[in-house]
């Protein structure tokens, strides 16, 4: 049985630095035991191309005493589809392509030049680990996936077991199995580094330090940081994927289907597998006669029959199942996109289509990403409070759309709206939406300055 360490736990043990330190050790083991890290993990690998199942798949056959022994004679093509990169990244993108916009244009100044990048990075965690950890560290945005992996540290939570927030939490890495295990631990009311080497216990190798909010100064021998407060909240918050779960949970076996059944359909094509041999007055072969012959026959394809009554071997070829197998394929991708709920671009970029049918193939992403949205304005709008930002997220989803359309239909139901709804709407259709307090700005100046001119010239008149 895995026993999860809470927050809760942590403060049981207090101040101790030896029972932190295990504690510590023990959270890391715990946490790469857990159904939801080792998902996490696998899910990084499909998105990174690499299906965990179909690499180590491997070939066997059974010998004449029935021994299962490793099939090292026949094709084994290991091929992966992208698919799972490409539903994760149309996903994300759908939302956060056109980067998040704020009221304030302050705001984004605030949160840091790469804000967006990161948001971006966040979400793609939290769809494969089921969440992800934005760290405000200063002036700027770190994202902390759940599971490690050669590119990035992994996250242990730490929940309290009365409210379930999040308040503490162990940033863990090792760069090479001959190499210290380090981790960080976050408190609220601040961060101590740790160390593990030689399978010697876990210790701190540093005093806790708070989170500055003061500031910094750059030194010619490197960066002092100027004492400071505590941020007000703990300053590591939570982005959790729709049903706080991997996209990978639930599609991963028709995802394997597919691989394998595609890689199957090249091994077949390729090694003839769907050959047998018929071997005519050969009675006094023996079951390990014939292993060896069809041993050899798949070293140097060819074949040596020795026989006085005149035997000798016949190839029966049966065709490979090539359209069943495309049916069958065929029917995994749209299951594929149907349990993804993703946009099939196909569908929508053959021949002339009106927005409705546009808006129509959209339904599913849509309201997948409402949920999604759902979860990305939390953790921004917490984002916000810890900082001290009084603002709110918006987006502008990466659509195809029928613009002219789409434009028209707003300019006809112009008379019976406001001219800043409509400024909205089609900067928003023409992927402008970031420019709409510019431009309405620009437009509250050129009236005005029209209305100013038009005085002057009634006064002439007059």
């Amino acid at each position: 049985m895995v026993v999860i360490k809470s927050y809760n736990d942590l403060i049981k043990i207090g101040e101790d630095e030896q029972l932190r330190s295990k504690f510590i050790a023990d959270a890391i083991e715990e946490h790469k035991s857990t159904a939801r890290y080792k998902t996490a993990l696998n899910a990084e690998l499909y998105y990174k191309h690499l299906n965990p199942t179909i690499m180590n798949y491997e070939k066997f056959i059974y010998d004449h005493i029935g021994n299962k022994v490793p099939d090292v004679w026949s094709a084994n093509s290991k091929i992966a589809s992208n698919w799972y990169f490409y539903f994760v990244t149309q996903a994300v993108q759908f939302l956060l392509a056109n980067g998040v916009s704020f009221s304030d244009a302050n705001t984004k100044e605030k949160l840091g030049d790469d804000f967006d990048q990161r948001i971006n990075e966040l979400a793609t965690a939290a769809k494969n680990g089921g969440v992800a950890f934005g760290f405000w560290n200063y002036d700027h945005l770190e994202v902390f996936p759940l599971a490690d992996s050669d590119d990035h540290p992994g996250f242990v939570p730490l929940y309290d077991d009365d409210d379930g927030e999040l308040k503490a939490g162990i940033r863990y890495w090792q760069a090479g199995s001959n190499k210290p295990l380090r981790a960080t631990l976050y408190e609220i009311d601040g961060w101590t580094d740790y160390a593990q080497q030689d399978k010697k216990p876990m210790r701190a190798i540093d005093e806790k330090r708070s989170y500055t909010t003061v500031g910094r100064i750059s030194a010619f021998d490197g960066e002092t940081v100027e004492p400071g407060e505590n941020y007000p909240e703990f300053p590591i918050i939570p982005l959790f994927n729709i049903n706080r779960q991997s996209e990978l949970v639930g599609n991963r076996g028709t995802l394997d289907a597919y691989d394998l059944m595609q890689s199957g359909l090249v091994n077949n094509i390729c090694e003839s597998e769907f050959v047998y041999w018929i071997l005519k007055n050969s009675g006094g072969m023996s079951e390990v006669d014939d292993t060896e012959f069809i041993k050899r026959l798949k070293l140097t394809h060819v074949a040596h029959v020795d026989s006085d009554d005149g035997g000798n071997a016949e190839p029966h070829e049966v065709n490979v199942p090539y359209e069943a197998s495309t049916v069958s394929l065929k029917s995994l991708e749209q299951q594929l996109f149907n349990d993804f709920m993703a946009l099939k671009v196909t569908d929508i970029a053959a021949g002339s289509v009106t927005a409705t049918q546009i808006q129509a193939a959209y339904e599913p992403i849509t309201q997948k990403t409402d949920l999604f949205e759902n979860q990305v304005t939390l953790f921004i709008m917490r984002l916000l409070r810890l900082i001290g930002i009084d603002d709110k997220p918006t987006y502008t989803r990466s659509k195809i759309v029928n613009v002219d359309s789409d434009i028209n239909t707003i300019l006809t139901a112009a008379p019976y709206l406001t001219d800043e709804y409509v400024t909205e709407k089609i900067l928003t259709l023409l992927g402008d939406a970031d420019r709409i307090d510019t431009v309405l700005q620009q437009k509250a100046r050129e009236q005005a300055n029209r209305f100013t001119l038009t005085g002057g010239e009634d006064d002439e008149n007059a």
